[in-house]
């Protein structure tokens, strides 16, 4: 009967810890981002290099602001330097945000024509995100705040 209660605390003492080791790491894959966490105004700066092709390799930059609409829309104003050549552009694309607080766009620029891809982990409990363009060839990361505070008349 003692082997028996022993089998049984030893059980319970197992399960118990295996569920408590299980639910950090479950509620660590859903931090409760969506699309939604992403609304509003966003000023953000990114750098890098353009390595291929060739003809379009060397430094980068741009600064401008881009706006989220909440449902996976979003648009942008920006001045984009690439290896010196000044060119202002707007951007249109789409977002979509994971449940772990990471996502990617897909954007298409105008006037040059590109479409480009990107990850990147929110942060700042939505006031920020940390992104680096993944098209090969392409060397570029940056980061975005959120302009104004959520609720502010101004988003």
């Amino acid at each position: 009967m003692k082997r028996t209660n022993i089998a049984n605390a030893l059980a319970i003492t197992v399960a118990t810890a295996l569920a408590l080791g299980i639910a950090p790491t479950a509620m660590a894959a859903n931090k409760g981002c969506s699309n939604a966490t992403l609304l509003g105004t966003f000023a953000y700066r990114v750098t890098g290099f353009i390595t291929a092709p060739p003809a379009e390799a060397g430094p980068f930059a741009s600064v401008g602001t881009q706006i989220f609409d909440g449902n996976g829309g979003t648009t942008a104003t920006a001045w984009v330097s690439q290896n010196g050549n000044i060119v202002p552009v707007t951007i249109k694309g789409t977002y979509t945000v994971n449940p772990d607080c990471t996502g990617s766009f897909t954007l298409q620029i105008s006037p040059v024509g590109l479409t480009t891809h990107t990850f990147f982990a929110i942060d700042e409990s939505g006031a920020e995100f940390q992104a680096i363009q993944i098209d090969p060839g392409v060397v570029v990361t940056g980061i975005a705040k959120r302009q104004f505070p959520v609720g502010d008349w101004r988003q």
